[in-house]
């Protein structure tokens, strides 16, 4: 009461200067929501835009578990984006078609335990918001609040997937358009062809890209054309573009962590690594050359040695198993029990013998 007593009795100033250093909420903001951002806390729209603003190029890199979230995170990646190629390059289908939200979900939650720095977007599985706009904002509102994105990515620009798109950003969630080689349209597209080759379909890539703009996506993924393309959509639109076998005139890139990793060495991805992908490593060979060297060191005994045998028991407590195990009627086990023990006591013992 006291105190309270002469907290009334100071200047209107000094009462300011106080409650603000008593005050959790920073000065600048009108409610007690997010801290303002630091370099190691999550990117956000506003970040993205600045960058997009001054010209710095935008980076993206699919990731599906949690590990290869951790990767990103430590890296810097901008945008960590939980794609339906997942279905190809984690389930091994040759398509992005058969994943469904459920599994989609799954991955979305293990990246957002892995990744804290990166905006997080999950992609639309196929069928999962093409019967209706509804359809559309449950699906976006499930990848946001069970998978733990921050945005949601959808292919294609027919007219109902822009209404969709537009359905989604007017219930309050960030969207990523997509144009050009839309996957989950191979049926009609005829396979994963390169669209934009011809007139025609170069100023469709254009317009449809605007019309996601006009949607109120904050950045469009350029998929599979040509780069002057690429050049001109990104020139007609206000929001960042994001390239994936578009050639270097986009606002940004992205590939597949599996693909630019050179994970995978099984003929079944060969298949499927598409040909603008660069390999910056060739991590499959790293694992195969690792797994090889496991098998043969359990078939020769080498391992594990003693510095990965770390439990050890006591001499006496040695003995004492051995007694019980004697009174159990287990001979054989006591005799393994003891032998065990003086071979790693002897494989442990320093080398003292002089030359």
């Amino acid at each position: 009461m006291a105190f309270l007593t002469k907290l009334s009795k100071i200047s209107p100033l000094a009462r300011v200067c106080l409650s603000r250093c008593m005050s959790h909420v920073p000065e600048n903001t009108v409610y007690g929501g997010p801290t303002p951002q630091t370099a190691d806390r999550r990117v956000t729209l506003n970040q993205l835009k600045q960058k997009y603003k001054k010209g710095e190029p935008i980076t993206v890199v699919t990731a599906y578990d949690y590990p290869s979230a951790v990767h990103l995170d430590i890296a810097g990646i901008d945008i960590c984006l939980v794609g339906d190629s997942a279905s190809m390059v984690v389930h091994g289908h040759d398509t992005t078609l058969p994943i469904s939200l459920e599994e989609m979900l799954v991955h979305c939650r293990a990246v957002a335990r892995g990744a804290k720095r990166p905006l997080l977007v999950g992609d639309l599985p196929f069928g999962t918001y093409e019967t209706s706009t509804s359809q559309a904002v449950d699906t976006a509102v499930k990848v946001l609040r069970e998978g733990g994105m921050d945005a949601i990515k959808l292919e294609g620009g027919s007219p109902s997937r822009i209404t969709a798109a537009k359905a989604i950003v007017e219930a309050g969630i960030a969207v990523i358009g997509h144009v050009g080689l839309t996957p989950q349209a191979i049926s009609v597209l005829g396979g994963f062809r390169p669209q934009g080759k011809n007139v025609s379909s170069a100023i469709k890539v254009v317009e449809t890209a605007m019309a996601l703009q006009e949607a109120g996506c904050f950045s469009v993924v350029l998929e599979c054309v040509p780069a002057p393309v690429a050049a001109a959509a990104t020139s007609a639109l206000r929001i960042p573009t994001i390239g994936i076998g578009a050639g270097p005139f986009c606002s940004g890139q992205v590939l597949v962590y599996h693909d630019l990793l050179g994970m995978l060495q099984h003929p079944h991805h060969a298949k499927v690594t598409p040909k603008f992908c660069k390999q910056y490593a060739c991590v499959g060979d790293v694992i195969k050359k690792a797994l090889s060297k496991y098998k043969e060191e359990v078939n020769n005994g080498s391992f594990p040695g003693p510095s990965h045998t770390p439990y050890k028991m006591n001499p006496d407590d040695v003995d004492g198993f051995f007694n019980e195990l004697e009174k159990l009627g287990l001979n054989k086990a006591a005799s393994a029990a003891t032998a065990a023990a003086e071979k790693m006591n002897t494989a442990q013992r320093p080398d003292t013998e002089t030359s």
